[in-house]
């Protein structure tokens, strides 16, 4: 496997280094840039931003390393995966030079392929990918685009790719992104409710996570459409059916919608 390069190590930088490494055997790296090590985890080089956070990773696997500074991880790795914050792009990549043989991935959401060459003025092969949080788990599928051999190929180690033709199709998917912390949002809303009503607040968390992992497995499942899971169920006239009809009526429906097409319309 290529060497890894990843500028920004926040939450999704340090999720891609534990994927690609946690439970794999490990030993010294062949080199600078040199590709895989003995073992099947990557040489994986770390931008000094989030200092605390790359020392700890390098600390845990024998394969990561921290640079002195963004040059070098991009100088050291084949593929520069750029996980800044959009707000700190032109900081983070000021001065940065990406050598047109290299394969950059940049998952800063919102930020265009174009926008992206522009500010590196390179030639090398550029592609936007969404991984979230559980590719520390290798079970979470990565939107791509455009599709590209060596990009796919370190997703699928993470638990999948899924190329998309164009960056429209791209960021339709990116936006749905956003609900994340909704859900969880909703779950705590749940349990808080639960106890109000006399339940031990340890007790109300723990049967809301044991209820929706349940939802979980089911969607794992990947047999049965969305629309047929809902309709699996609910029994007519039942508990579900009434919460579904009350609470998640039109007006609610039609309101996430459009709070979807407003965002859209931001990444866009």
């Amino acid at each position: 496997m290529p060497s890894i390069g990843i500028i920004g190590v926040g939450e999704i930088g340090r999720a891609i280094v534990e994927g690609l490494c946690e439970g794999e055997s490990t030993g010294e790296g062949t080199g600078e840039g040199t590709g895989d090590a003995p073992g099947g985890a990557p040489v994986i080089h770390l931008s000094p931003r989030s200092a605390a956070t790359a020392a700890r990773l390098a600390e845990r696997y024998a394969t990561v390393r921290v640079c002195a500074g963004n040059q070098e991880v991009a100088d050291a790795s084949d593929v520069v995966i750029i996980a800044v914050r959009r707000p700190d792009l032109r900081q983070a990549l000021d001065g940065l030079r990406v050598a047109d043989d290299k394969t950059v991935i940049n998952v800063m959401a919102g930020v265009s392929l174009g926008e992206l060459r522009q500010t590196l003025a390179t030639k090398a092969a550029l592609v936007r990918a969404i991984p979230l949080p559980a590719v520390r788990e290798r079970r979470s599928v990565t939107v791509t685009h455009p599709a590209h051999t060596v990009a796919d190929a370190l997703f699928d180690r993470l638990g999948g790719a899924l190329p998309v033709a164009d960056e429209a199709a791209f960021n339709v998917l990116s936006a749905l992104t956003g609900t994340l912390t909704t859900h969880y949002a909703y779950l705590a809303t749940l349990a808080s409710w639960a106890a109000e009503h006399g339940i031990a607040p340890a007790d109300a968390d723990s049967y809301v996570r044991g209820l929706f992992q349940g939802v979980g497995r089911s969607l794992g499942e990947g047999t049965r459409s969305l629309q047929q899971l809902a309709a699996d169920h609910e029994t007519p006239g039942g508990s579900n059916e009434r919460i579904r009809t009350t609470w998640f009526d039109a007006a609610n429906s039609t309101a996430l919608t459009r709070a979807l097409d407003d965002l859209l319309a931001r990444l866009t």
